[in-house]
């Protein structure tokens, strides 16, 4: 139960970011990138201050774990942002975490690790779940430039989580995948030349990054060797769940048949993983 409620805590924070996220851009304006860069910037400035007063001195930078790591997080938070330019939130979720379970589970065949039937069925469910959720109504139309950076988004967050399931130093790891990410944000927020920086904009990117961002990807890499792959991936098909119940809570946006349908297939397939993990 404590692994169940510290993976719930750490998809809200997932969740939470979406929508600092969409508040920094869409209420305050302030450019997407910019967005991404600020908080990559927090979340560095706040592990960095958790790390420092320790013994063991600073986190190790110069390895090729801590290259690998950064890249992945530079390419998730550059092409996330990219994306959501052109995409819409919901079509945007669903081809992130789509491809994160193709990823996921095609990691752990190719590395023959048992899948129980239960835990397939359950991404199946939870990930149908998610299609009612947001799957776009009508005859909406999808930018393949928004989709191709999405699908990188995608993929390079599944490298991000499978490398944290062998590391030993979850604080440590995290401060420094972030501190070597500082300048691949920074460089892309240059090349797209930035935008207008609204005070309650660069608050919103500052808490996104220090605390949902900075600490929930700690607290994220602490539990994952606690988790086989395919769990994580599944477990993070709520934060789209969590993330429109917030909208709804904060965001005055309204409850639908459709959410509470969804809500229930996702938490219904999440519930048969964790039978089959049992």
């Amino acid at each position: 139960m404590k692994l169940f409620a510290l993976v719930a805590l750490t998809m809200t924070a997932f969740a939470a970011n979406s929508i600092l996220n969409r508040v920094g851009v869409a209420r305050f304006g302030m450019n997407p990138m910019d967005f991404a860069a600020l908080r990559v910037v927090a979340g560095a400035a706040m592990l960095w201050l958790l790390v420092s007063p320790r013994q063991t001195g600073h986190p190790p930078l110069r390895t090729l774990r801590r290259v690998w790591g950064a890249a992945a997080l530079a390419v998730y938070m550059i092409g996330f942002s990219w994306a959501y330019i052109s995409l819409g939130a919901g079509l945007g979720a669903l081809i992130l975490f789509g491809v994160l379970q193709v990823v996921v589970f095609g990691w752990a065949v190719w590395t023959g690790q048992t899948i129980p039937a239960l835990r397939w069925a359950g991404a199946g469910i939870a990930f149908a779940g998610l299609c009612v959720l947001l799957w776009p109504a009508g005859q909406a139309a999808v930018p393949l430039g928004g989709s191709l950076a999405m699908a990188a988004a995608g993929a390079s967050w599944a490298v991000y989580t499978l490398l944290g399931q062998s590391e030993r130093d979850a604080l440590g790891a995290t401060a420094g995948n972030f501190l070597l990410c500082v300048p691949l944000t920074g460089l892309a927020m240059l090349l797209t030349g930035g935008g207008p920086l609204p005070v309650l904009g660069v608050l919103t990117a500052i808490v996104a990054g220090a605390v949902t961002s900075g600490l929930g990807y700690a607290l994220w890499y602490r539990l994952l060797p606690s988790l086989q792959a395919t769990e994580a991936g599944i477990a993070q098909l709520s934060v789209p769940v969590i993330a429109v119940m917030g909208g709804t809570l904060f965001l005055q946006e309204p409850v639908t048949l459709r959410l509470v349908v969804a809500g229930l297939l996702v938490l219904g397939g999440i519930a048969l993983s964790l039978v089959a993990r049992r």
